[in-house]
């Protein structure tokens, strides 16, 4: 895969609202488990909350699901597979991103949690951007000395 390939990918996987009109994955393959994720959200989400039995076991698959995206997306970083496959990671990853919203939206309960969350959020992506401005800024710099 090519670098702006590559990065290409990256900035759609990260792009705010990436998520809109995405799918949850029908089924997706996780630690070397197959799970039927579409159904398991959708049984999820026909609940206006999530049972205190049911509880763990949602927090479990969101963690699950978080480390699972960051191996896919760690995968188009280091840049180890085709643009093909890079697509479909990609893909993958809005998916997971998807489910994984869509499970978070239940937690309504814990107000300052979810605005914690979405602080964290924003200030990595904050800081994604200051890196890529400074990056170029100083490269242009640097060019331009030579």
């Amino acid at each position: 895969m090519k670098e702006f390939e590559r990065k290409q990918l990256l900035e759609r996987v990260d792009r705010e609202g990436a998520t809109v009109g995405a799918s949850i994955p029908e089924t997706i393959t996780v630690q070397g488990e197959e799970i039927d994720l579409q159904e398991f959200v959708f049984e999820i989400k026909r609940r206006d909350t999530v049972p205190p039995g049911e509880r763990e076991r949602v927090e479990r698959a969101k963690k699950n699901l978080r480390r699972e995206r960051l191996q896919r997306k760690q995968r188009i970083e280091r840049g180890e597979v085709s643009y093909e496959e890079g697509e479909r990671l990609a893909e993958s990853v809005i998916g997971l991103d998807r489910a994984l919203s869509a499970l978070e939206s239940l937690d309504g309960g814990d107000v300052e949690q979810e605005a914690r969350r979405k602080e964290a959020m924003d200030q990595k992506r904050w800081m994604n951007f200051l890196k890529k401005a400074l990056g170029r800024e100083s490269g242009n710099k640097t060019r331009g000395r030579r």
